[in-house]
């Protein structure tokens, strides 16, 4: 069999969601699975692996594993596998859905990458769960920004913008003002209430229990409450606007540092924050858009760019690409077909 006729597997690790995919060289697309988060920094490496497992199962349902050639693992969280335990764990994973090639690790944003442009060298801004950005040159990152995890960084993330709704809400209680519609979506998704009504006491009462309620969930789970910054936006509510806006000029400085004076490479976005149905994604292409040279991508699809990463291995360059996006975003979220002409250059 020759290299352009084997089969390569895919794997994009994240926060909130695993996803596998089974691949030709050619680029065509055999099977795909999914999982929840398997980041083994955001959950126990036990059940990360696990649900990795599970991903390639389903991805490689009906399928024969011992023809798969290459494999490749977009990993957030991927620094956690330089403790032998770990990697240990995560190797079994491999092992246990049938795999016998080896499993090449990459942090998620070299997938997503990938999974963006087919240009071996430029940026890649994660916004999803957590976020980084990075320089990418022959397809490996040479330098990163940011990506340090909830607890050191992640500016401009989920998580961050779910801290974010939190601390509104509780500036809310603490002063004599109406709360606006980001603090009462908060108190009603964490505490099932609406705004005190009863004076200062009742606003004390609030205060406590909201501090005591998202101190008592694993910290990773204030990513559920990104959602509430785009629906408050929309109502019109500032300080959730002011959150976006801080959220993209975070997200843009990341990008920035990696990026040298003048350079024309592409920019890849990725992750749940980025599409155009987000504020923060609308208002991030702007900031790219008045403060960087060359065109933006926007890719949803990370295990595509893992299994075009592996196909790569086997083939180079001229192996196919099993990609069903990697398009042009301009700041007003347009986008343009693979191949067309990005709408986001100067």
């Amino acid at each position: 069999m020759s290299a352009q006729d084997g089969r390569v597997v895919g794997v994009d690790v994240g926060g909130t969601s695993t996803r596998a995919l089974l691949a030709g060289v050619d680029g065509s697309r055999l099977g795909t699975g999914t999982a929840g988060g398997a980041n083994p920094n955001s959950h126990r490496p036990e059940e990360a692996a696990e649900r990795i497992t599970t991903a390639l199962r389903a991805a490689l349902a009906g399928a024969d594993p011992g023809t798969v050639s290459a494999g490749v693992v977009g990993m957030a969280g991927s620094s956690r596998l330089a403790d032998p335990r770990v990697a240990e764990l995560f190797d079994a994973a491999w092992r246990r859905a049938g795999l016998r090639c080896p499993m090449r690790v990459v942090a998620d944003y070299e997938a997503a990458f990938a999974a963006g442009t087919a240009e071996p060298d430029g940026t890649a801004l994660v916004a999803g769960t957590g976020s980084v950005a990075a320089r990418i040159e022959n397809r490996r990152r040479v330098a990163t920004a940011g990506g340090y995890g909830w607890l050191l960084g992640d500016e401009g993330s989920a998580f961050w913008l779910g801290r974010e709704a939190v601390r509104v809400a509780l500036r809310a209680l603490e002063s004599a003002a109406p709360p606006g519609a980001l603090a009462t979506a908060v108190l009603g998704a964490v505490l099932g209430e609406a705004p005190a009504a009863g004076g200062p006491d009742a606003a004390r009462r609030q205060f406590a229990a909201l501090i005591s309620a998202i101190n008592g969930e694993p910290p990773i789970r204030l990513a559920r409450l990104a959602p509430l910054v785009s629906r408050a936006v929309a109502e019109g509510d500032p300080a959730a606007a002011a959150v976006v806006a801080e959220a993209a000029r975070l997200l843009t400085d990341a990008a920035m540092a990696v990026r040298r004076d003048g350079e024309t490479t592409p920019v890849v976005l990725i992750g749940s924050l980025v599409g155009p149905a987000s504020p923060v994604g609308e208002r991030l292409r702007a900031e790219l858009a008045a403060r960087c040279s060359g065109p933006v991508y926007v890719a949803d699809d990370g295990a595509a760019g893992a299994a075009w990463l592996a196909a790569v291995d086997l083939a180079g360059p001229a192996a196919g690409r099993p990609i069903r996006c990697g398009d042009a975003a301009g700041p007003d979220g347009r986008r343009a077909a693979s191949g067309a002409a990005p709408t986001s250059s100067p």
